[in-house]
């Protein structure tokens, strides 16, 4: 097999939890992103990168969220702890401290945090990169567009722990083609927001396949 080719089995895979669960959601929302922590010029460089994967999705963005203000939150830090000084941290992330110490003790670099709706659909993410070490060597743009393209779905908590999402290509560093192909199909209105049945993972293969 190819490296990275798609396959039912890659599919399926790229949800299915450590637990055995198969998990999907997509954004039933416009994403409304703001970030934290970082200089003006990144700044440019990471609401770019957001920009480009909702693009690949085919899905939208917006200024604001009616009913959360900004349903996006990236916050860059040098040190977990740094989080238990940001208000009203602990209404977004239960058990805080507990987290932060399970980060800390893990030498965790990023860490991601969903809400959902009604329907399954994810209606929030708050996401953080704890820079510093080898994390300083990485280009802006590598780490924007990564965590991007894990914020667009509820991904597998496995399946970018060892790969990257992205791949290397003339024109720069993009999101590997097998990824942008199952996050295009991901966004297929015939196909539902959320899905917890390995069965789904057809329907995506059926359209990311052919991609």
């Amino acid at each position: 097999m190819a490296m990275n080719e798609i396959t039912p089995e890659s599919v399926e895979a790229f949800f299915t939890r450590a637990t055995g669960e198969y998990v999907f959601a997509r954004w039933g929302r416009p994403v409304a992103p703001v970030v934290f922590g970082i200089e003006e010029e990144t700044l440019v460089t990471v609401k770019s990168a957001i920009e480009a994967c909702v693009a690949i999705a085919g899905h939208r963005m917006a200024e604001t969220d009616p009913e959360l203000g900004s349903n996006l939150m990236m916050f860059f830090l040098s040190d977990w702890a740094e989080l238990m000084e940001v208000p009203h941290m602990g209404d977004l992330i239960p058990d805080l401290a507990a987290k932060v110490a399970t980060l800390t003790e893990r030498g965790a670099h990023q860490y991601r945090a969903f809400r959902f709706d009604e329907a399954g659909a994810i209606r929030a993410c708050f996401s953080f990169v704890r820079m510093g070490g080898a994390m300083d060597e990485v280009p802006a743009e590598v780490i924007a567009l990564s965590q991007a393209v894990q914020a667009m779905l509820l991904w597998s908590d496995r399946v970018f722990t060892q790969d990257s999402p992205l791949a290397v290509a003339p024109e720069g560093t993009v999101v590997r083609p097998d990824v942008a192909n199952v996050l295009r199909a991901a966004y297929d209105p015939m196909l539902p927001a959320a899905a917890r049945d390995a069965a789904h993972a057809l329907r995506l293969y059926a359209r990311a396949g052919a991609g």
